[in-house]
């Protein structure tokens, strides 16, 4: 989807929230936008063992009075799909999915292609020479950044079996796919500033991890997650901005994002 500068003027108000937004805006060139989001259905991947997503039409058709009415429910887990992980799902006391302040979900997007290193290597963990190697050829990462691993694992994307890595997609312990390996996970909240770090997997954690400390250095330091990030191969390596909009769950662990990028 392409906007030119009169359909920016409509969302000059984000400014507040996004500066960059409003430069890209400013710009007479049109703009691309690129959904980073799976959609929700009953294929959607979920964490072993969770209740898969429902959605029920409850009306559907034309009323008595001879006009159209469509309406639903549906139900779903926190954490499953493309969704946010709030700070509070792995640090207690820290921030509810509502309460991360909203000029935190957005940034300059950072996206570490380590696709080879994960080809025939599913346990690979995204190292801290892979961010260097990123900055020796881009610059250091930006201040308030969201940083996404690209494992390449979204091709795989809804088959479960070979998303999770497992001919057992039920048994959370057998999983096997990509994560953060826990020393960059200390490297990016002490030596680098960002708000967000998001993989294409199903857990910023590799599948095989037992104790989840990637998850606890993260959230702990007030970063939220992006898991089942889709489309990344849509992105440069540099240069877009993401915004990520969350579900506002009071108290909420985590829940269903809309994530978007606009391309340079």
């Amino acid at each position: 989807m392409r906007v030119g500068i009169t359909q920016c003027a409509t969302i000059a108000w984000i400014g507040m929230i996004a500066p960059s937004l409003l430069v890209a805006c400013a710009s007479t060139r049109p703009r691309q936008f690129v959904d980073l989001t799976y959609p929700f259905d009953d294929r959607t991947v979920y964490w072993p063992n969770n209740p898969a997503f429902q959605r029920e039409k409850t009306d559907w058709g034309t009323t008595a009075s001879g006009y159209w009415y469509a309406s639903g429910k549906f139900s779903t887990r926190e954490h499953g799909g493309t969704h946010m992980d709030a700070p509070i799902h792995f640090a207690q006391g820290r921030s509810t999915l509502d309460e991360i302040p909203i000029d935190r979900l957005t940034g300059p997007a950072v996206v570490i292609d380590v696709r080879a290193q994960c080809e025939g290597h599913s346990d690979y963990e995204l190292t801290i020479q892979d961010l260097l190697n990123w900055e020796s050829r881009y610059g250091r990462i930006p201040d308030g950044a969201l940083v996404f691993m690209w494992s390449g694992w979204g091709q795989r994307w809804p088959d479960r079996v070979r998303y999770l890595g497992t001919p057992t997609p039920d048994d959370a312990q057998s999983l096997h796919f990509p994560g953060l390996s826990s020393q960059l996970a200390e490297f990016l909240i002490h030596q680098r500033t960002i708000r967000g770090v998001g993989i294409d997997t199903a857990s910023i954690d590799p599948g095989r991890s037992p104790d989840f400390p990637v998850h606890r250095i993260l959230n702990g330091a007030e970063i939220y997650i992006l898991e089942n990030v889709a489309s990344l191969s849509r992105l440069p390596p540099h240069g877009a901005t993401v915004m990520a909009l969350p579900m506002k769950i009071k108290g909420g662990t985590g829940g269903p994002v809309r994530i978007i990028a606009w391309l340079p």
